[in-house]
């Protein structure tokens, strides 16, 4: 499957750095142009491991393209920064093999500070917040939920901050959201987001998956005033994703995203420490779940997709 290095650095000398994410490294390709490279990092509990996912970054990438293109044909008028998966010219041969496939070209906009966050059930942070005040960030919902059960009347939308790395997002109500970006935006990308979790959802359930809940990012087109889909979509990186045929309410799900992970650091009393070496049995079972995923979504195993 191509390299088996596991990449979780990546220092480009043919192109300007402008940031390093947790996952992510961000390079000027020019004035509208950025280079999005995924590294192999993970991180759980806003804290990066000390070591990387075998081909984590190329799932991601891939991932992220293949939905693009679906939710650009499912989602009327959808706009997104995704311009293309080839090299930009100006990287070195021997660089350019380094991030082949786990890098794409994006339009540079200006990104809106919030997390566009969806949740279709109540798991996670939801439930927590559900079982001690009934509530899910502030929104009152029906009484006698069990962990798991999806969100009654359907996903709502749950914005919380950008926080800057190393700082935690924080969950936010509506209301504060449009005090951040204005009326008019934080309308629309809210309308956008809830309609492109729902086209998702039905697109993976017709795969036997169960999209739980996601985080979008949006930014703005200047020249055209247009709120456009940006970073990554729907992966396992953002997603909570659940197999459909072992679904069951009540209980904490088996899952195709980094709640494996999570776990083994909760156990292990390891969680939001920094510097965590994780075994090799964790990160090789996290990432045959990452390609598990991706190859119900796309038809395709990493393989065939890296050879198409």
């Amino acid at each position: 499957m191509g390299s088996s290095q596991i990449l979780t650095e990546v220092n480009l000398t043919s192109l300007p750095k402008l940031a390093e994410g947790k996952v992510r490294d961000l390079y000027s390709v020019d004035d509208n142009t950025l280079l999005f490279v995924t590294t192999d990092r993970i991180s759980a509990y806003d804290v990066v491991m000390k070591n990387g996912v075998p081909h984590k970054g190329e799932l991601l990438t891939l991932q992220s393209v293949h939905w693009f293109n679906v939710l650009s044909e499912r989602v009327p008028g959808l706009k997104t920064h995704f311009l293309t998966t080839d090299v930009p010219a100006r990287v070195s041969a021997e660089e350019a093999r380094l991030i082949r496939n786990r890098s794409m070209q994006v339009r540079k906009l200006k990104v809106f500070p919030l997390e566009a966050i969806v949740r279709g059930y109540v798991t996670g942070s939801a439930w927590k917040e559900y079982k001690a005040h009934g509530t899910v960030h502030g929104t009152r919902l029906a009484p006698g939920l069990r962990e798991c059960d999806a969100v009654p009347g359907g996903p709502i939308y749950t914005p919380s901050t950008k926080a800057p790395l190393g700082q935690h997002d924080e969950n936010i109500s509506r209301e504060r959201a449009a005090q951040i970006v204005g009326d008019a935006y934080a309308a629309r990308i809210e309308d956008l987001a809830l309609r492109v979790f729902r086209a998702g959802q039905d697109y993976a359930a017709e795969r036997g998956i169960i999209i739980a809940d996601t985080k979008f990012e949006f930014g703005l087109d200047e020249t055209t005033d247009e709120v456009v889909l940006v970073d990554e979509v729907l992966t396992s990186d953002s997603s909570r994703m659940w197999p459909m045929d072992k679904y069951e309410p009540g209980r904490d799900q088996e899952s195709f995203d980094k709640q494996f992970l999570r776990n083994w650091l909760t156990e292990n009393g390891l969680k939001g420490k920094e510097g965590v070496e994780v075994p090799e049995d964790v990160l090789r079972a996290t990432g045959e779940r990452y390609a598990e995923v991706f190859r119900r979504l796309t038809g395709k195993t990493l393989e065939e997709a890296l050879q198409g």
